[in-house]
């Protein structure tokens, strides 16, 4: 990974105002001269690795975001986002509905998920609330997997729930923050 301290004070400046917060305010959080902060918004330098844990925290972000300046995922596989797996799940319920629930495919696709998942996923479809629970269901797989997911997305876009904390547990528990 090449660094490019512009990119990354660019990126700090946006995560810090998105939090609300000025370059005073940030140096007080994690006990560094304001002057420092205005150095790495102007990417004259970058933070020190000392410090990248606590700003990452306090800025709802990965080492990663900072480091590539919001651009890549780093060791990640790929990213991915609610809406990705919320629009899989659908799709799941939309091929039910070309082929017919009856169709040997969609049947084959149903079965393989239900004894994979120990469920019935086609609840999904027609309740919110476990079509939710199934979207955190994905996500634990793709994280498991390797993939990015977001966690200002996961809470921007699925209501608080124990599934949900799960989830952020989980995500934390490999290296997203």
């Amino acid at each position: 990974m090449n660094l490019d301290s512009k990119l990354t004070g660019l990126f700090l400046q946006i995560e810090r105002k998105k939090m609300g917060m000025t370059q005073s305010e940030l140096s007080e959080k994690l006990n560094i001269s304001p002057q420092a902060v205005s150095n790495w918004e102007r990417g004259e330098t970058l933070p020190d690795v000392s410090i990248l844990l606590d700003l990452a925290e306090t800025l709802h972000c990965s080492v990663d975001a900072i480091l590539s300046g919001g651009k890549g995922c780093g060791g990640f596989r790929r990213h991915v986002t609610v809406a990705q797996m919320q629009e899989a799940l659908s799709s799941l319920d939309r091929i039910g509905e070309l082929l017919g629930r009856d169709h040997f495919i969609y049947q084959c696709i149903i079965e393989a998920l239900n004894s994979r998942m120990n469920t019935t996923i086609e609840v999904s479809f027609s309740d919110p609330h476990i079509f939710d629970v199934f979207t955190v269901e994905f996500l634990l797989a793709c994280v498991g997997n390797g993939d990015y997911v977001d966690p200002k997305d996961v809470q921007a876009h699925l209501p608080s729930s124990p599934a949900r904390d799960y989830l952020m547990k989980f995500m934390q528990e490999h290296g997203i923050r």
